[in-house]
C-alpha cells in the first residue's frame, strides 16, 4: 500500500494542512467529483480530520478531477516498480478499491480502503485481502484466482523478486497455500477458511503481510 500512499501524498509532505476548514471544503467544490464531508469520512475511517486533509490534497494533486480511472491508476503504480510489470497487479488492486464497480476510484473509496489496510484489525485486513483475491466476486477463492494474483505480484517485483524466480514458483507457492487453506478439500477457499488459515499459520500470515506491502 505504500506505493499508492506515497504517490498521492508525496507532494503534500512539505505542506501543513489548512487550518481553515472552510478553505478545505471550498477546495473540494473545485473538482468534478466532490467527496463526502471530512467529518463524515472521519467517522467512517480510522483517520483524523487533519490526516484526511493531507490525503485529500495529495489525491487532488494527482487526480484534479476527483476520480481515478484504471489507466491513471496503472500509470501511478508503475512509477514505483520500474523493473517489473505492475499492470496486471494494478488492475486487480484497482478493482478492489472500486467498490462501486463503476470503473473509477473516488477519494472516499481510496481512504476507506486505506483505512482498513493501514489501521484496520487483523480480521478486517484479511477480509480486504480476500476480496482482492476473489477476482470474480463469487465469495470464494479458487486456485486459478490465487495464482493470478501471486503471479502478478512476481511480475511486478521483476528482477528484485526474492527468492529469485525459478520455474513456476508462483504456482508452487499457491499449491502450498491452497493445501493449507482449503480445509474441506472442495477446491475453493471461503472467507472463513482464508482467515482461519492465516491466523493459525505464522508463515502464511507473514506472507500475506509481505503481499500487503505492495498494495
Amino acid at each position: 500500500m505504500g506505493a499508492v500512499v506515497g504517490t498521492l501524498t508525496m507532494q503534500t509532505k512539505q505542506r501543513q494542512p489548512s487550518r481553515d476548514n472552510v478553505d478545505d471544503e471550498l477546495e473540494m467544490t473545485m473538482v468534478c467529483h466532490r467527496p463526502e464531508g471530512l467529518e463524515q469520512l472521519e467517522a467512517q475511517t480510522n483517520f483524523t480530520k487533519q490526516e484526511l486533509q493531507v490525503l485529500y490534497r495529495g489525491f487532488k494533486n494527482e487526480c484534479p478531477s476527483g476520480v481515478v480511472n484504471e489507466e491513471t491508476f496503472k500509470h501511478i503504480y508503475a512509477q514505483f516498480f520500474p523493473h517489473g510489470d505492475a499492470s496486471t497487479y494494478a488492475h486487480y488492486l484497482f478493482n478492489a478499491f472500486d467498490t462501486r464497480n463503476d470503473g473509477s476510484i473516488k477519494f472516499e473509496d481510496f481512504v476507506m480502503g486505506l483505512s482498513t489496510l493501514l489501521r484496520g484489525t487483523v480480521r478486517e485486513k484479511l477480509e480486504w485481502t480476500f476480496h482482492l483475491y476473489d477476482i470474480n466476486r463469487d465469495g470464494f477463492i479458487n486456485k486459478e484466482e490465487m495464482t493470478e494474483i501471486v503471479r502478478a505480484i512476481y511480475d511486478m517485483m521483476g528482477k528484485y523478486t526474492y527468492p529469485a524466480l525459478k520455474g513456476d514458483v508462483p504456482k508452487q507457492h499457491v499449491d502450498v497455500f491452497f493445501e493449507k487453506m482449503d480445509k474441506n478439500k472442495d477446491g475453493v477457499v471461503t472467507l472463513e477458511e482464508f482467515v482461519l488459515a492465516c491466523q493459525e499459520d505464522e508463515n502464511m500470515m507473514r506472507s500475506m503481510q509481505l503481499f500487503e506491502n505492495v498494495m
